[in-house]
């Protein structure tokens, strides 16, 4: 694994994180596996709600409009819930200690991590969308409101993979650091993503409408599907900014915990 970078004078700023940037780019790629299962599952689980369960969910036909914006965080989740294992392995395989010997800033490879699982998520999400359309979703959404709808998944993207980054950094083990993210995947089901609310026991109903996850996909649906937003999509973005700052001090902290005793 090659850093490009002249070890008799210091890196810049821009020039060390491209460098990053480049090497998780090629971890990604050699992951073939990885990536596919990525893909693979959210439309899996796309066309299983659509063909098996949308028939009992609603007669009318029309579930897969509903549906799509939950399996696009779904497909989030799966995509970012990897970078946790990566930044957890790069924590313990000793790697760190080797960018710390180089002219480089060593907490680098984190933002390269974090850039190459947006794009790849960006991707995924692109990828499901498009069989979405295949499978019978038919959006309402004029121009202004597919970037606005884009811009909140990309926005909760960030947010999530941050999260998954800082959690990564505090997993003892690769093992570990899968395992936990994997609780994570668990929220698009308490959520109005395959059902509304308002069907659920009232404990898990005030649950599914005071996390995360129920305002982001309410301010998808609303900006693609025409449905009600009311004041959602300010929820929407309070909770992303709210997750990236404290995701974003938690990794760093992490991080000079871990590296600077090394």
């Amino acid at each position: 694994m090659n850093i490009s970078i002249n070890p008799s004078k210091k890196a810049s700023f821009g020039a060390a994180h491209l460098a990053f940037i480049g090497r998780s780019l090629r971890l990604s790629l050699r992951d073939v596996e990885a990536l596919i299962m990525a893909l693979l599952l959210p439309i899996l689980l796309m066309l299983l709600f659509t063909y098996v369960f949308g028939g009992a969910l609603d007669a009318s036909g029309n579930y897969v409009n509903y549906v799509v914006p939950g399996i696009i965080l779904l497909c989030a989740g799966f995509g970012s819930a990897g970078t946790a294992v990566s930044v957890a392995q790069d924590m313990t395989n000793g790697i760190i200690d080797r960018f710390r010997t180089m002219p480089v800033s060593s907490s680098g490879v984190i933002t390269g991590h974090i850039i190459v699982s947006l794009a790849r998520n960006l991707l995924a999400t692109l990828v499901v969308i498009g069989v979405a359309f295949i499978v019978g979703f038919r959006p309402t959404a004029n121009v202004l409101e597919w970037i606005g709808a884009l811009a909140i998944i990309l926005l909760f993207i960030l947010a999530l993979t941050w999260l998954y980054a800082a959690i990564g950094l505090v997993a003892g083990s690769t093992s570990a650091a899968n395992g936990y993210g994997f609780i994570l995947l668990f929220l698009p089901y308490l959520s109005s993503a395959f059902v509304p609310t308002e069907t659920m026991p009232d404990g898990l109903q005030w649950i599914a409408n005071h996390q995360p996850i129920t305002p982001v996909i309410e301010t998808i649906r609303g900006l693609l599907t025409g449905t009600p937003i009311g004041n959602q999509v300010w929820w929407a973005i309070g909770w992303c900014v709210l997750i990236i700052l404290i995701s974003l001090v938690w990794s760093i902290r992490a991080f000079q915990r871990k590296a600077g005793r090394r």
